[in-house]
């Protein structure tokens, strides 16, 4: 009994040591500006901020001369957003969301669910308090708070005709079977984006989308294609353009006019638009 005793213990503190691994600062390191690095923001044209692996956030006044940030994560990094000089949030992998409100100095932890095993990718908000984060597997978290308080959030109207039959029909028969299989139908989310009050988002399996009412209820666009989009902006008062895999670029003039594609000589992956 004794011997039993002793190795559920160490199993304990093991795993407690594990736990305690993943939410540790990230390491500060002289080689941080050769780490892998997934996204970066010009903060009006007062600084930049890049994010990467095992926690990594740098920033810079010139592009030149890079200072890494102590962050309470080890978790890596995919996105970075300011709203203002001042306020600003990170989300990677763990469905971690960090915040700043001294623009990118200091981060404090918002959420990390390493249990979900699902990396977020994109992260926008509207104003000081109202905010979304979207990522993998049709990962979608909501606040009002200003990040205080992460509620995570399913919108039916993203799924396809089919698999919203398809959910319904099983909705009926079994509700704990519905609830398992909803979470897992969603395509991953690549990319919210905002303009002038409308939001829109981009994901996997043609998925483009967008909302009227500060992401509250989505509308999907006509499929116009089955691969996955990256990135989607307003690059004019009314025309939008979407860009994914195999270099397809597709643009939309108008609120009424169909998607068109816009032929280019690549096939690489486009993942980001710079505006």
């Amino acid at each position: 009994m004794k011997i039993i005793t002793v190795i559920i213990c160490t199993f304990l503190v093991n795993i407690h040591c594990l736990a305690f691994e993943k939410n540790t600062a990230a390491i500060q390191t002289e080689l941080v500006t050769q780490s892998l690095l997934l996204d970066i923001k010009n903060i009006n044209n007062e600084f930049l901020v890049a994010v990467g692996e095992r926690g990594h956030i740098i920033r810079s006044s010139d592009g030149i001369d890079w200072q890494q940030m102590l962050v309470p994560t080890k978790a890596t990094l995919t996105s970075v957003f300011f709203l203002s000089s001042k306020l600003g949030w990170a989300v990677g992998h763990d469905s971690t969301i960090l915040h700043s409100q001294d623009g990118g100095i200091s981060w404090s932890l918002q959420q990390s669910l390493p249990q979900l095993e699902r990396p977020l990718l994109s992260v926008l908000f509207s104003d000081a308090l109202h905010g979304m984060a979207v990522g993998a597997y049709g990962s979608f978290f909501e606040t009002s708070n200003g990040g205080i308080t992460w509620q995570q959030a399913f919108h039916l109207s993203l799924l396809s005709e089919e698999d919203t039959s398809y959910l319904m029909e099983l909705k009926k028969e079994d509700t704990q079977a519905y609830l398992e299989e909803r979470s897992s139908l969603l395509p991953h989310f690549n990319r919210v984006f905002e303009n002038k009050g409308t939001f829109y988002l981009a994901g996997e399996l043609g998925l483009l989308a967008s909302s009227f009412d500060n992401g509250k209820t989505w509308q999907r666009f006509a499929e116009i294609y089955q691969g996955s989009f990256f990135d989607i902006a307003q690059v004019s008062q009314q025309r939008l353009l979407a860009v994914g895999l195999r270099g397809n670029i597709f643009t939309k003039s108008s609120e009424i006019s169909p998607w068109q594609k816009i032929e280019v000589d690549t096939k690489a992956l486009l993942n980001s638009i710079v505006l």
